[in-house]
C-alpha cells in the first residue's frame, strides 16, 4: 500500500496539471429479472482508493478537510443519512449498533479500511429486503380508508423507530399512503395492490444489480460531500459517463437530477432542451415512473439509484418518454403523466439569442434589445486549431449587440435566468464588452495565492442604459458576469437571488496516481479554488443579491449552496483596485420606489407571491392524511384552485400582455425609467 508522503508526492504532480471541469453523474446499468442478494465486501483497490482520496482532500483541497475525530462523526452521520434520509429503514437498535464507528473512521482512513462501510451497507440491504417482504405482506389484505390516521412526509429529522411493533406500523401508513394515491385516481385493490407489488418487486432488482464498486461508492461520495458539495468520487462506471456528457452530445429530455429521499428530483432544466420548450416539467418536480414511448409500461422509480433512472430517460432523438410526475404545486403528492420527445442536446448549439421589444413608456416609444445567454460556453478545440470563426459567447454577444445597434435600441437587457455557468474566460470577456478595463474577479487557490482576472480591452460594445437579469439557477460564470456590472456601478441587476457556486473545480484521474492490477479507478472531482468579487466579497454561499429583487418559489434551503450542511462559506479579502462607473446605483431609490408602486396594482406579481404561498404550505406540509373522504376532499379542493388560477393568468396574458412576462417586462420598464431620470 501506498505510503501517505509518497501518495502527496504523486498527487501534487498530477493535481498541478489539471483544468477546471464540470460533471454530471450519469451512469446506465444493466437489466436483471432475478433476485438475489449478496454479502458485499471491498475489492483489493478500494482501500488505496479510500486512503488516496481522503490524503487528497487534506492536503489539496480548498478547505484542506482535516482527517480527525469530527471528520469520522460527520461522516458517520453523512452515509447513514445518503442510505437512509426518511428514516424508514434502520432501527434505533441498529444505531445502536452502529455507533460505535462512529470516531472510527479517521484511523481508517488513514489505514485504508473501508471494513465498516462495508458492513454498514450489508444491514442496510438487510433492513431493506425485510421491509419489502413485509410490504408484500400487508398488500395481501385491503386497506381500511375510513380511519382517521396520517403518515409522516418529512421525516428527514424523526427519531429512529424503537420497537418491531412501530416500525410495521411506519411500513403500513407508508404503504397505506401509496395506496390511498393510486386509489384515489380510480385504481380497486386488486390493480393497486399489483401495481405496488410490481414497485417493490422493480426495487428489489435494482438493489440485486448494485456492485462491490457501488457500495464503495456511496461511501467514497459520503466522504467527499463533507469536504463540498462539488467535490465528488465517481466510480470508473460514472467516469466514463462524464467523459459521454462532456462530449456535448447527449440525447435526452434536457434536465439535470437529483434525488430528494425516495424521488429523483429534477435540479435544473436545461435552457433550449426538450423539458424546458414542452412547458410540462419543472426545478423542484419528482419523477415516480418512467416508460417508453406512448404506451409503454411505467415503470416505477422510487428508491432508485440516480444513474438507473437516468439510464431510462436517456434514449434515442425523436423518441418518446413518458413521466409521472409529482408537480412542485402537487396536492397531496397526486402524479400526473407528461410526455417528452428526447432530442439531441448540443450544448454548444445553446448560443445566445438576441430578440427586440418596443415598449410604450409614458407616452414615448422605445426599442429594448435583449440577449438570451443560456450558457458561457467556448469552443476550445475550435480555437486551438486556429480556426476564426470559433463560437464563443463574447464573439457571439458582441456581434448580436452590433446588429441590435444597427436596429437603434435605447436599452439592452441581458437574461442569465438558468444560466449555470461554463467559461470563466468568457465571463471575463463578456464583461469587457461593457467597461472600458479593469479586473472582472479574483481567484483564489488551495494554496492561498489570489489572481484577479482581467479586462485589457479599451474599447466598449455597449455604453447605454442596461440591466442584468438571474434568478436561482444563475450560477458560477453567470455571478460573476452580474457581480462585476453590480461593482462597476454599469447597469442594475434585477430578479431573484443567485444560486451562490464561487468555487473552481478540477478532475483528477486516480490511475495517475497508482496502478492497481490495471484496474479503472475512476476519477475524483476536487474544488481547488473560490471565486471574489472585485468589492471584495465571495460569489460563494452568498450569490449575488439583485439590485431590485423579486421573490423566488423556490427556497434557498432546498436549491443554491445554502441546500448543503456542507457547502463552503461566504468570506471576504482584500477588494481589487477600479474605478466605479456611477451609473445607476444613485438612482436605485427613486427606481425602486417605481418598482414597488408597479408592482402593487400588478396582477402577476399578485400571482407570483399567491404561488410561492401555496408551495410553500405544500412543502411545509408534515402529514398526509389516510383518510379517503379528507383525502379526496383536498385533492377536489386543490385542483379547483388550480383550475381558477390557470384560467386567471390565462386571461391576464390575454386581455394585460405586458403584466404577463413579470421579470423581464419589469426589467424594461425599470431601464426606460433610468432613460428617464438621465
Amino acid at each position: 500500500m501506498p505510503k501517505f508522503y509518497t501518495l502527496q508526492i504523486m498527487i501534487k504532480k498530477v493535481i498541478l496539471g489539471l483544468a477546471a471541469l464540470l460533471f454530471l453523474n450519469l451512469a446506465k446499468g444493466n437489466d436483471s429479472t432475478k433476485v438475489s442478494l449478496k454479502t458485499f465486501a471491498p475489492e483489493n483497490q478500494h482501500p488505496v482508493l479510500y486512503q488516496l482520496i481522503g490524503q487528497v482532500l487534506n492536503s489539496y483541497h480548498y478547505r484542506k478537510v482535516a482527517i480527525d475525530d469530527s471528520l469520522s462523526s460527520q461522516l458517520f452521520d453523512n452515509y447513514i443519512e445518503n442510505l437512509d434520509p426518511a428514516r424508514v429503514y434502520f432501527l434505533q437498535a441498529d444505531m445502536d449498533k452502529l455507533e460505535k464507528f462512529r470516531y472510527q473512521f479517521d484511523d481508517d482512513l488513514m489505514q485504508g479500511n473501508v471494513d465498516k462501510a462495508f458492513t454498514i451497507y450489508n444491514l442496510y440491504q438487510t433492513r431493506l429486503y425485510e421491509r419489502i417482504q413485509y410490504t408484500f405482506d400487508l398488500l395481501n389484505q385491503e386497506f381500511d380508508f375510513n380511519q382517521n390516521d396520517s403518515f409522516e412526509l418529512d421525516r428527514d429529522h424523526a427519531p429512529w423507530v424503537k420497537s418491531q411493533r412501530e416500525y410495521d406500523l411506519l411500513w403500513k401508513q407508508k404503504t397505506k399512503s401509496e395506496a390511498l394515491q393510486l386509489k384515489a385516481d380510480g385504481k380497486d385493490f386488486k390493480s393497486y395492490s399489483e401495481i405496488l407489488r410490481k414497485r417493490y418487486y422493480n426495487l428489489l432488482k435494482q438493489l440485486a444489480k448494485t456492485k462491490n464498486e457501488d457500495v464503495f461508492s456511496f461511501f467514497a461520495n459520503a466522504l467527499t460531500e463533507i469536504a463540498d458539495p462539488h467535490t465528488n468520487y465517481f466510480s470508473p462506471r460514472a467516469a466514463e459517463d462524464f467523459a459521454t456528457t462532456m462530449s456535448l452530445s447527449l440525447e435526452g429530455i434536457g434536465a439535470t437530477l437529483t434525488t430528494e429521499n425516495e424521488y429523483t428530483k429534477i435540479r435544473e432544466v436545461v435552457k433550449g432542451g426538450p423539458a424546458d420548450k414542452s412547458k410540462l416539467l419543472f426545478a423542484n418536480d419528482k419523477i415516480a415512473a418512467v416508460g417508453q414511448g406512448k404506451e409503454g409500461e411505467m415503470v416505477n422509480v422510487l428508491d432508485w439509484r440516480l444513474d438507473d433512472v437516468v439510464s431510462l430517460i436517456r434514449g434515442k432523438k425523436g423518441t418518446t418518454v413518458r413521466l409521472e410526475i409529482v408537480s412542485n404545486d402537487a396536492i397531496n403528492n397526486k402524479t400526473k403523466i407528461i410526455e417528452i420527445v428526447r432530442d439531441k442536446i448540443v450544448l454548444e448549439d445553446q448560443g445566445a439569442k438576441s430578440s427586440t421589444k418596443v415598449v410604450m413608456h409614458n407616452g414615448k416609444r422605445f426599442k429594448v434589445g435583449v440577449i438570451v445567454l443560456p450558457t458561457f460556453y467556448l469552443d476550445v478545440a475550435a480555437l486551438q486549431k486556429g480556426d476564426k470563426n470559433y463560437k464563443s459567447t463574447t464573439r457571439d454577444v458582441k456581434k448580436l449587440i452590433e446588429d441590435l445597434k444597427k436596429d437603434s435600441i435605447q436599452a439592452l437587457v441581458i437574461d442569465l435566468r438558468n444560466n449555470g455557468g461554463g467559461s470563466l474566460q468568457e465571463a471575463v470577456e463578456l464583461t469587457g464588452l461593457f467597461i472600458k478595463k479593469g479586473p472582472v474577479v479574483t481567484v483564489k487557490d488551495h494554496f492561498g495565492a489570489s489572481k484577479a482576472e482581467e479586462d485589457n480591452d479599451e474599447s466598449i460594445t455597449w455604453e447605454g442604459p442596461m440591466t442584468v437579469l438571474v434568478n436561482r439557477f444563475s450560477a458560477s460564470a453567470s455571478e460573476i458576469f452580474a457581480a462585476a456590472i453590480q461593482d462597476y456601478d454599469r447597469g442594475l441587476v434585477i430578479g431573484e437571488k443567485t444560486y451562490g457556486k464561487g468555487t473552481v473545480q478540477n478532475l483528477l484521474d486516480l490511475n495517475n496516481f497508482v496502478n492497481i492490477d490495471g484496474k479503472k479507478l475512476g476519477q475524483l472531482k476536487l474544488t481547488i479554488a473560490k471565486f471574489y468579487r472585485i468589492s471584495g466579497g465571495s460569489t460563494q454561499f452568498k450569490g449575488v443579491i439583485p439590485d431590485i429583487e423579486f421573490p423566488s418559489l423556490y427556497s434557498d434551503k432546498e436549491y443554491g449552496e445554502e441546500a448543503s450542511k456542507f457547502a463552503l462559506p461566504y468570506d471576504e479579502i482584500k477588494p481589487q483596485m477600479y474605478v466605479s462607473m456611477n451609473l445607476v446605483h444613485r438612482k436605485l431609490p427613486l427606481l425602486i420606489g417605481r418598482h414597488d408602486g408597479r408592482m402593487q396594482s400588478s396582477q402577476a406579481y399578485t400571482f407570483l407571491l399567491e404561488d410561492i404561498a401555496t408551495v410553500k404550505s405544500n412543502r411545509d406540509r408534515k402529514y398526509l392524511t389516510l383518510n379517503e373522504q379528507k383525502y379526496k376532499a383536498e385533492l377536489e379542493i386543490g385542483e379547483l384552485k388550480k383550475k381558477e388560477r390557470e384560467a386567471q393568468k390565462a386571461k391576464l396574458k390575454e386581455t394585460n400582455p405586458e403584466d404577463s412576462n413579470l421579470i423581464l417586462d419589469e426589467s424594461i420598464r425599470i431601464i426606460l425609467d433610468i432613460i428617464d431620470s438621465l
